[in-house]
């Protein structure tokens, strides 16, 4: 359903909030605000299928733009806040956006992106909760035209962006719905799907509404009438206040927040009550296994987890009770059948690793301006068959396990090595906060296994430590992929999303002094 729906049923009811401030965004709000921007765009010539891009912090007006699109028949692109100019005018110059909405806190990267060639084409530009030169004040605009909705709203959708960490981010296209707003079904009790969701719900966003997860959970909500808490950013002991204070029912995650929850003492981890949490999903990287188990015991069979990427071409799930019978699998598919391939895209027999692809009727993306790309997640011999790029194996039961991306997988001296188990393995260790294992050249063996390690700010980077988690992972794997060399680092370039940009690290070993991740 869309915001006009929820507005007539209960016009105050918060739609959003932000955890911080308590502010609210009632439906009334949304629906007025998100009609007088699809109006705007409108009235300057935008049509269904054209495309509009938003570069913004977590913050409640995002989401009056993100339902200006998708009640008006246009493509919405997210734009990663943490991008350079030169990215974020990259990307709304490949996405064809012909408006851009941006605000006041990253008015720097706003101001300088005037000056990129490739946003010239973007005419119009608006700017949330302040002015600058150059842009259009956004709350000022839409006050100017009015908030009945379009005569005609057709459905919009995303074009979001891969994340960039092997290289330029990729747009995924799908075609638009041919339908209406008003041709919409109304949902019904108890239809939220798998994870309950529905106009009860309430649901907390630790992570950046920029990223594909948070953005289609977020408004998926909206559309059953629940209410969703935005934190600004993520901190392990404000989500567990957030949690108790707004009587959090569903919640989405990445490991890496797993891991900085569990590294909280006792006393703080027992601070809140979290009775009223019934459902917590977790994607976005493979979890160590034993950070789900302790989340398992911590937080009780409410966990549950998913593997997919933006582009939809299928999906796996696995509940709590099932994952505790198969550690470490993302479950069975929820969407499409797998299949595991080599290299020549022959099926792989059980147990053994190979690409993981997802057969569908038919492949219902592609890459936005990259027939190759497209192309290449595209089996050989199945063009219904894609990847995302995943190794992993099936066992009998068709649980599916991931191994790592082909992208990261280290070969030394012949000998594949992955570097997720090297890092599910240290990151146990007390004194690890994050760790990322790559392959580093080596005269004789072509690569061998590093890792870079993130401590604890009180914990002292020392080769006596160095020694210590040498040791540790020795008792926890086999020899050859125990890390030849150990350095440190303030932070991971990782962002809070969880994807961490092991390319940048990479690249320093390399010689590749230049390079950069889009």
């Amino acid at each position: 359903m869309y915001p006009g729906h929820y507005a007539r049923m209960f016009p105050d009811k918060a739609a959003a909030i932000m955890s911080s401030t308590r502010e609210e965004l009632t439906y009334r709000q949304l629906n007025r605000q998100s009609n007088r921007l699809a109006r705007l765009l409108f009235d300057h010539g935008l049509r269904r299928g054209d495309h509009i891009a938003i570069f913004m912090e977590n913050n409640l007006k995002f989401f009056e733009v993100a339902w200006a699109a998708l009640r008006s028949g246009l493509y919405i692109t997210t734009i990663n806040r943490y991008l350079t100019a030169p990215e974020v005018a990259y990307i709304v110059n490949d996405s064809g956006s012909k408006c851009l909405v941006s605000s006041y806190q990253l008015a720097e990267v706003a101001e300088t992106l005037l000056d990129d060639p490739d946003f010239a084409e973007c005419g119009i530009r608006l700017m949330v909760d302040g002015e600058i030169e150059g842009w259009s004040t956004y709350e000022d605009q839409l006050a100017r035209v009015s908030a009945q909705a379009l005569d005609d709203q057709w459905v919009g959708g995303s074009m979001l962006y891969s994340s960039g960490t092997t290289g330029r981010p990729k747009g995924i296209l799908r075609e638009l719905p041919k339908l209406r707003v008003t041709e919409l079904p109304v949902p019904r009790a108890g239809g939220g799907g798998i994870y309950g969701f529905d106009d009860l719900t309430t649901y907390l966003s630790p992570a950046p509404l920029y990223h594909s997860a948070p953005f289609g959970f977020t408004t998926n909500i909206q559309r059953l009438g629940g209410t969703v808490v935005v934190m600004p950013r993520f901190d392990a002991l404000d989500a567990l206040r957030c949690i108790e204070e707004f009587q959090i029912t569903h919640s989405q995650w990445v490991p890496t927040m797993f891991v900085r929850m569990l590294k909280l003492s006792h006393e703080e981890r027992n601070r809140y009550d979290l009775s009223t949490h019934r459902v917590a999903i977790h994607a976005a990287a493979p979890c160590p296994i034993e950070v789900k188990r302790s989340m398992i015991k911590w937080w009780g069979p409410i966990i549950e987890e998913y593997y997919a990427g933006t582009e939809g071409n299928g999906s796996t799930r696995i509940s709590s009770n099932d994952w505790l019978e198969h550690p470490g699998s993302v479950g069975k598919t929820a969407g499409g059948t797998i299949h595991i391939c080599d290299d020549n895209g022959n099926d792989m027999p059980l147990h053994q690793s190979g690409l993981v692809y997802f057969e569908q009727e038919r492949m219902s993306y592609s890459y936005h301006n990259a027939p190759e790309k497209t192309d290449e997640a595209r089996h050989p011999h199945h063009p219904n068959w894609s990847t995302l790029g995943d190794v992993g194996y099936l066992d009998a039961e068709g649980y599916l396990y991931l191994t790592d991306r082909k992208t990261f997988m280290i070969v030394s001296g012949g000998v594949n090595i992955y570097p997720q188990e090297i890092e599910n393995a240290l990151i146990v260790h007390e004194k690890v906060l994050d760790v990322a294992v790559f392959g580093v050249p080596n005269e004789d063996f072509g690569e061998e296994v590093k890792a870079v390690v993130q401590t604890p700010r009180d914990v002292e980077h020392s080769p006596e430590l160095a020694e210590e988690l040498t040791a540790f992972a020795r008792l926890h794997l086999a020899n050859y992929m125990v890390p030849k060399s150990i350095d440190f680092i303030e932070e991971l370039p990782r962002l809070p999303t969880g994807k961490l940009y092991k390319r940048l690290l990479r690249d320093k070993y390399w010689g590749k002094k230049n390079s950069r991740i889009i």
